[in-house]
């Protein structure tokens, strides 16, 4: 029989909601995501970025009947709410941060591809889906927020902790091959740089998984090409990490950390949306 679906709450997000006749108009004119045709329990991925076109905080916008759901990460959700409130001014928003958990759903072979009240992870159909105020349906393999991070690990896709906060550009974290950038909606905070950078073909960087034997070489560890340095590691766990790598040094192999042999892994997904060969 195939595994269960995998059930994990994720208490390092939380949500913001916004309602009012203007909350489309005024979060279309922020976030890198067009929320002009969002419907209601669709799901799309975003980033709020600095002026100067970094990424400040990751976001999903659940669209619902009377709003959205802004599922955000939680440590963040406060300050996010006070920059919304800035950027407000006189639009008609209302934003209020209620009490409801966030958690993930695994896919599993065999599963249906809506789940009754889950909304799909707009990223990557391995990601499975999302849950708001949901608890462990039946039949689930009941697992950690780890297990979850683990999965996104496995999967190839960066998250909160590799990027940081205005020190990385979206493109640079695989925004724009995770459908987390609309680049045909019009201005957005950051537009002019994000659009330029695309426009020119110009990302020399992105962050990709690197395989290796043991456990993982502290963030901030040099990847290093021969004796140039192709990159940084990030976050990860034992046999694999995110790291951002400079493109043009790690085609050549013979990649190490701190003296060991490391790997870089182009995900499927990657290799794709770039019209890479797919191995």
């Amino acid at each position: 029989m195939p595994n269960p679906p995998i059930y994990a709450p994720l208490p390092s997000r939380a949500v913001i909601a916004l309602a009012g006749p203007d909350w489309r108009s005024f979060l279309q004119g922020l976030i890198t995501q067009d929320v002009e045709t969002l419907g209601p329990g669709e799901a799309r991925f975003a980033a709020l970025l600095t002026p100067q076109g970094r990424l400040l905080y990751d976001l999903f916008v659940v669209g619902r009947e009377d709003g959205a759901w802004l599922d955000v990460a939680a440590e963040h959700r406060e300050t996010i709410i006070q920059r919304l409130s800035m950027y407000r001014l006189r639009a008609k928003v209302e934003i209020a941060a209620p009490d409801l958990p966030v958690s993930a759903r695994f896919p599993a072979p065999g599963e249906g591809r809506d789940p009754a009240g889950w909304v799909a992870d707009p990223r990557l159909p391995e990601l499975g889906w999302r849950g708001y105020g949901a608890t462990a349906p039946e039949g689930v393999q009941l697992a950690d927020e780890a297990a979850y991070e683990a999965h996104r690990l496995a999967v190839g896709v960066p998250g909160p902790a590799d990027w940081g906060a205005d020190k990385t550009y979206p493109i640079e974290a695989n925004f724009d091959l995770l459908d987390g950038i609309d680049f045909k909606k019009g201005c957005f905070v950051g537009q002019e740089t994000t659009s330029r950078m695309k426009r020119r073909g110009q990302v020399k960087s992105r962050m990709l998984p690197i395989v290796f034997e043991g456990p993982p070489p502290a963030a901030g560890a040099e990847v290093v090409a021969g004796e140039l340095r192709a990159g940084e590691v990030l976050s990860g766990g034992d046999g694999r990490a995110m790291a951002a790598l400079r493109l043009d040094r790690i085609g050549g192999g013979g990649l190490t950390v701190d003296g060991r042999p490391v790997r870089v892994e182009r995900p499927a997904w990657f290799a794709a949306a770039l019209g890479e060969e797919v191995a």
